[in-house]
């Protein structure tokens, strides 16, 4: 190769580096503005001392942490503890129910004729256009005392007189599985869309139950939609805030909500820092563990988070 070609190369090498950074440049600077230096701040936050008016200060303590556990100038508490088992109990109950109405819409839209699928579609995501503060408090109206929903739950003895079904967890549970049935309806159908219905037919004719057939034939192939959708159910349930704060009536705080309140009335900013990053925690290792699950029943690269 001669020196005229070398150089030839090296300068194309170098433009489309240049052309590459230019391109990344942008979603780069914004990940490292609203996503890394707020983490830094708030990691550092975590480990400063709570001053008289909530603010951070100097020297660095583990003291926020230590309040997270529970413990006080009064000795140890569950309280935290409690919110922290009812913020996965809620994220576990709310994705599991998730899953049980997404599979059905989602494989009934993939029936339908190919002119109809958009309309469907759109019909699963058009309520999520609407800000999630008016959907909630749409439910609240929905479940509030003197309701049809409120009368019919004490006709069957499920709530006292005069009571609605608003504030309780079953409305958290209610709203959390109604906001984010969205983001598991779309990656289900994608996977439908994909299906080898060949399997399905296969597994009926050796006379499988219709349940061995879903389990050997649809579900693997299904699994792919299905861990997404769970990654995009499960972490923003886990840290959410709105839905907890107007249909929990303060009966159902989530980790979400104790955060922040410390940033707002409680005034402790470490300890909502420490809070947050708990969050953060749980959700790389929610990622971690779908990865595990993927990589354990899929196999495939598809399948893998």
């Amino acid at each position: 190769m001669t020196e005229t070609n070398m150089a030839v190369r090296s300068r194309g090498v170098v433009s489309e580096t240049r052309h590459l950074l230019f391109s990344v440049m942008p979603g780069a600077v914004w990940i490292i503005v609203f996503l890394v230096l707020p983490s830094i701040y708030l990691m550092a936050v975590a480990f400063m001392t709570n001053g008289p008016y909530g603010q951070p200060q100097m020297p660095l303590s583990l003291e926020s942490f230590r309040q997270l556990a529970g413990f006080g100038f009064l000795g140890w508490s569950p309280g935290n503890l409690y919110t922290l088992l009812r913020s996965l109990w809620q994220t576990l109950l709310s994705t599991v129910l998730v899953v049980i109405v997404a599979y059905p819409i989602a494989y009934y839209i993939t029936t339908c004729r190919e002119k109809w699928r958009p309309i469907m579609l759109l019909a699963v995501v058009v309520p999520s256009w609407t800000n999630q503060v008016i959907r909630t408090f749409g439910w609240m109206n929905l479940l509030a005392p003197g309701t049809p929903l409120s009368d019919a739950a004490q006709a069957l003895g499920l709530i006292a007189p005069n009571m609605g079904l608003y504030p309780s967890n079953f409305a958290v549970t209610l709203g959390l599985v109604y906001n984010f049935l969205p983001f598991m309806v779309l990656p289900l159908y994608a996977a439908f869309e994909k299906l080898d219905t060949a399997q399905v037919q296969a597994a009926q004719d050796l006379y499988a139950a219709p349940v061995r057939a879903f389990w050997h034939a649809v579900f693997p192939q299904t699994l792919p939609g299905l861990l997404a959708g769970t990654v995009l159910v499960a972490i923003p349930a886990f840290g959410m805030y709105v839905i907890p704060e107007l249909l929990g009536g303060g009966k159902g705080m989530m980790l979400g909500n104790l955060v922040a309140n410390q940033f707002a009335g409680s005034a402790n900013w470490p300890l909502g820092a420490a809070g947050a990053i708990l969050m953060l925690i749980a959700t790389f290792v929610g990622l971690y563990a779908m990865r595990r699950i993927g990589k354990r029943l899929g196999g495939g690269e598809e399948v893998v988070i």
